[in-house]
């Protein structure tokens, strides 16, 4: 599994961070002769397919209705909960994950589709940018990040994600 690339986007939606950190792997690949049924489970008020794969619906994806009858917990019309931009977007190749914080700056993840733990690691980004590039006396808001201990510690925690998975509490 791998994290492809790392970015991060002012709230003018200027890049002002790139890292590109994937070095290909072979992947093997299992094609099934039957198919499989579905299992759905309920992940931040949505109905998520948890396992299996069935007519084009895939692992990861969303389901909205089930013989019209709406079974989310996401509203988005007539005064209801809306959205705040794309949270995760998923290709055969790869998934985009996107953090936004209050101040619209934004953290963007380019991970293999099996790469586990990217929230966590999206807040860790934060974290790592507000310490090393907030912190910094020589940076400027909305201007490029170029800060040699964001760098290094950002591709520690992408070794570490690559590895583990996840990010647990406190690290």
């Amino acid at each position: 599994m791998a994290i492809f690339s790392v970015y991060v986007v002012n709230k003018a939606g200027g890049l002002i961070y790139q890292l590109d950190s994937y070095a290909p792997r072979a992947e093997a690949e299992k094609t099934f002769s039957y198919p499989l049924d579905l299992l759905l489970k309920l992940h931040d008020e949505r109905v998520l397919v948890a396992f299996g794969q069935r007519d084009g619906i895939r692992v990861g994806h969303a389901v909205l209705a089930i013989n019209g009858m709406d079974v989310n917990g996401k509203y988005t019309a007539d005064g209801k909960e809306g959205s705040s931009g794309i949270e995760m977007l998923e290709t055969d190749t790869f998934k985009l994950h996107c953090f936004q914080t209050l101040t619209g700056i934004k953290f963007v993840v380019l991970a293999d589709p099996r790469q586990a733990g990217i929230d966590s690691l999206l807040r860790k980004i934060y974290e790592i940018y507000s310490d090393f590039a907030l912190k910094n006396p020589f940076y400027s808001l909305e201007m490029p990040i170029r800060c040699e201990l964001f760098d290094q510690n950002l591709k520690l925690a992408l070794e570490v994600a690559e590895k583990a998975g996840t990010f647990g509490p406190g690290s």
